[in-house]
């Protein structure tokens, strides 16, 4: 099973975080990209993995990708991976705390084969499996959550990336009175949190990128939240090419068990930014000292390791 190769992913996060690192303030996101990506690459000709990159980043911030159908590892277990190999890459360029760098692996056909464009989402944790209708518009479901929670509305606390385009979920979520947390970037961090028993957010909503969500989706799963998605296309080009991929209708809803179709499932995230959790340079020994978050199967756990350089 892919859990057991958890250390493997976990290796191709850190290095590729350790590698971000050496960008960051310098205000270059698309270097700083670059040095991830090809710290991603060192790590994956080292395991001992048959890697397919079923979804990839690259083409939405015009910068340097893991593309789709690349082929990676050694040999060895076969996989596909949903990766964004910097979650953040403007947050690096200019020093801001968040960005890491991600991977969700499952088995072959496992993870949603979907394009490069941006994705509506919607993610809370475990109390709201089987509480919520997909159908329903926001302000129902924040009445359904807080319920499943055992909270008030006003009382819900939700992320969103602060864009023109969520103005009007903004004031819904305002109006319902709950709490909101304006992202700069990245809301896989935030995703995660609203899974994990010390997290600090209860939902997260509006359109991002597809492969994020495809990577929190994997997450999501093992950790029993829930998800659901629809792909956005911007345009005739970016429609025709979901409506291929997906085999339907290009906006079509997508629940979770569509973009994830196992539960043999490793997420890997590792710090790059965070001023407490970021890779810790120790010339003295060597390497560096990284933090990241591994799940998988159902399990999950915070790793602080000291990855040696190369």
């Amino acid at each position: 099973m892919l859990q057991g190769y958890w250390a493997q992913f976990l290796e191709v996060t850190e290095e590729a975080a350790i590698a971000a690192l050496q960008l960051c303030g310098r205000g270059d996101k698309n270097a700083a990209d670059q040095a991830a990506v090809d710290g991603m690459h060192r790590a994956f000709a080292r395991a001992t993995l048959k890697v397919r990159v079923a979804i990839g980043e690259g083409e939405m911030d015009e910068a340097p990708m893991l593309y789709i159908g690349e082929e990676l590892g050694s040999g060895g277990a076969e996989c596909d991976i949903a990766v964004d190999p910097l979650e953040g890459t403007t947050l690096t360029a200019e020093g801001r705390p968040g960005a890491m760098t991600v991977l969700a692996a499952g088995p072959r056909d496992a993870l949603l084969h979907a394009p490069d464009m941006y994705m509506e989402k919607f993610c809370a944790g475990p109390a709201a499996k089987g509480a919520l209708d997909p159908e329903a518009p926001l302000g129902e479901n924040l009445r359904r959550l807080a319920k499943a929670l055992g909270k008030k509305p006003e009382e819900l606390r939700a992320a969103i990336l602060e864009r023109p385009r969520h103005e009007g979920i903004l004031s819904e979520l305002r109006a319902a009175g709950a709490a909101v947390q304006l992202l700069s970037a990245g809301d896989v961090g935030p995703a995660l949190a609203t899974c994990l028993p010390d997290g600090d957010v209860d939902l997260v909503v509006g359109t991002g990128g597809a492969p994020e969500g495809v990577i929190t989706a994997a997450a999501v799963r093992c950790l029993g939240g829930e998800f659901w998605c629809r792909l956005r296309p911007e345009n005739d080009e970016e429609r025709q090419r979901a409506r291929e991929m997906l085999g339907g209708a290009a906006d079509r809803l997508l629940m979770l068990q569509d973009v994830v179709k196992s539960d043999d499932l490793v997420f890997a995230a590792s710090s790059v930014t965070d001023s407490v959790a970021g890779p810790r340079p120790e010339p003295g020994l060597g390497g560096s000292y990284v933090h990241s978050l591994v799940v998988a199967g159902g399990t999950w756990r915070r790793v602080r390791r000291f990855v040696p350089a190369n």
